[in-house]
């Protein structure tokens, strides 16, 4: 389905005006997510992933179902696997931030190092496609099913090592429980979730806009869609993502913060199934072009750096992944440029 893309200029004053939306809403899901993952006993890792995850992920699904449906297959897969990307650098952001000790030190959980691995499974099922073009089930890659399926299985090993875990971080004066934060709200359940529920509508409109507004700016300015997607639409779907975890990080609740992160990345991965389900050409991976494979080799590797640093936790400062993963980011985006 093709729609006329909107004109350059209104295109990015329309990004502009979601990215303050975003970001107004950002503030207020933090405290409502932390609240509802103390009262349901999920805990602050699952609950990062699945309520933080979900919801401040709706704009980047709803951009990327935008990209997809409007035939842009770059565009469509870039923004899930820019937007792991982008979240990614947002805990180098945080770490600066934080300067009591380094943040994969201090909100050390095993529970974000095995996030991290699953994340990396997920983001390899993808290459597989690309390598097997041929393969079609109706428009869609058949690998493409593994995605949610491993997703689903993912998180019931997470549900299990949080009941029995058989590892633990070393406790330092650095690391930091969740469970000293301030308490969470007294507000009735009911209207927590009604709360969580209006504020996902809002920041999943502004999704709509950004992925038109999006694709206004590739057509106008005849930028590679698969360049837009990863750094500005992304960037701007990511916010929520940076406002939740620095007012975490801030609230003390570090665990949380990275959580939020972590598991945001493996749920946008969710979003490369849907971009190759609502691209009703044919597989996305088949026609998103060479450059998008540059992108999730770059992710891959930005995710591998990050569960070394979950591992290795430097003590003090800014840790290594710190410095590689941003430097990593920059590289990948270079390559595109210079291949492009």
């Amino acid at each position: 389905m093709t729609v006329a893309p909107w004109p350059l200029v209104p295109s990015l004053l329309a990004l502009a005006a979601m990215a303050a939306v975003i970001v107004a809403a950002g503030v207020r899901l933090t405290r409502v997510a932390d609240s509802l993952a103390e009262r349901t006993g999920l805990g602050d890792a699952i609950g990062g992933a699945l309520l933080l995850g979900a919801v401040t992920s709706l704009p980047g699904i709803v951009t990327t179902v935008t990209g997809a449906l409007g035939g842009d297959p770059g565009f469509g897969l870039a923004n899930p696997v820019g937007g792991v990307a982008v979240q990614t650098v947002w805990l180098a952001v945080a770490d600066l931030v934080y300067r009591r000790a380094n943040l994969e030190h201090a909100a050390a959980s095993l529970e974000n190092l095995m996030q991290a691995l699953i994340l990396v499974a997920l983001l390899a099922v993808p290459v597989i496609a690309y390598a097997t073009p041929g393969l079609v089930l109706g428009w869609i890659h058949p690998v493409t099913a593994l995605i949610p399926l491993a997703y689903g299985y993912g998180l019931y090993l997470l549900r299990q090592m949080r009941k029995a875990p058989m590892w633990q971080a070393v406790r330092t004066p650095a690391t930091e429980d969740d469970d000293d934060q301030e308490p969470a709200s007294d507000e009735p359940l009911r209207r927590l979730w009604l709360k969580l529920a209006a504020l996902g509508a809002v920041v999943g409109f502004a999704g709509w806009v950004i992925g038109r507004a999006g694709l206004g700016v590739i057509a106008g300015s005849g930028l590679p869609s698969g360049l837009v997607g990863f750094t500005l639409t992304t960037a701007i779907t990511s916010l929520p993502e940076l406002v939740v975890l620095v007012t975490a990080v801030r609230m003390g609740a570090l665990t949380l913060g990275v959580g939020n992160i972590i598991g945001g990345n493996v749920f946008d991965s969710l979003m490369i199934a849907m971009a190759d389900v609502f691209y009703l050409q044919g597989p996305v991976y088949r026609d998103a072009g060479d450059q998008s494979l540059v992108l999730l080799g770059g992710t891959m590797l930005m995710i591998t750096v990050l569960a070394g640093g979950l591992v290795v936790r430097d003590r003090k400062g800014v840790g290594f992944e710190g410095v590689a993963i941003p430097s990593i980011y920059v590289g990948t985006v270079a390559l595109v440029l210079v291949t492009g």
